[in-house]
């Protein structure tokens, strides 16, 4: 269950919960887990904020959302996500985004539909409101 890639502790709660095992031998596996540091909360958060913003190019807000919904506490997430973005430049990576989003057109060619489409698809990859309506607006010159 731990071999192809790590899981929170949350996450091996779950999938022994849904191997029918009882609370108290799931405690107790966790306990042992994590006490050999094969369950790490912190090391699965570093690697899930690193996949998700170097790989899947995500902003910070959708980052820590993934964090949560594999379990991972809210203050372990944030530290994490400060850890990993202190490396990352967000700029960079959300002209990165924008230009896939662009699909190869001007961005004073979009329409109003097409803008808030582009502004939308960014906020949803976790990127700050007021980052995205700046770079759309030195880009499109509005």
């Amino acid at each position: 269950m731990l071999s192809r890639r790590e899981l929170s502790e949350a996450q091996v709660r779950t999938r022994l919960a849904r191997k029918e095992f009882e609370d108290d031998e799931i405690e107790a596996a966790v306990e042992r887990l994590r006490q050999d540091g094969t369950i790490n909360d912190r090391r699965v958060a570093l690697s899930a904020a690193r996949l998700e913003s170097a790989i899947r190019h995500r902003g910070r807000a959708r980052v820590i959302q993934k964090l949560r919904s594999i379990g991972i506490d809210g203050d372990t997430a944030a530290l994490a996500v400060n850890e990993v973005f202190e490396e990352v430049d967000e700029s960079a990576l959300l002209d990165r985004a924008f230009e896939r989003r662009l699909k190869g057109q001007s961005p004073a060619d979009l329409d109003d539909k097409a803008r808030a489409r582009i502004v939308r698809g960014l906020a949803a990859q976790g990127f700050p409101f007021d980052a995205i309506m700046k770079r759309l607006k030195g880009a499109s010159g509005r």
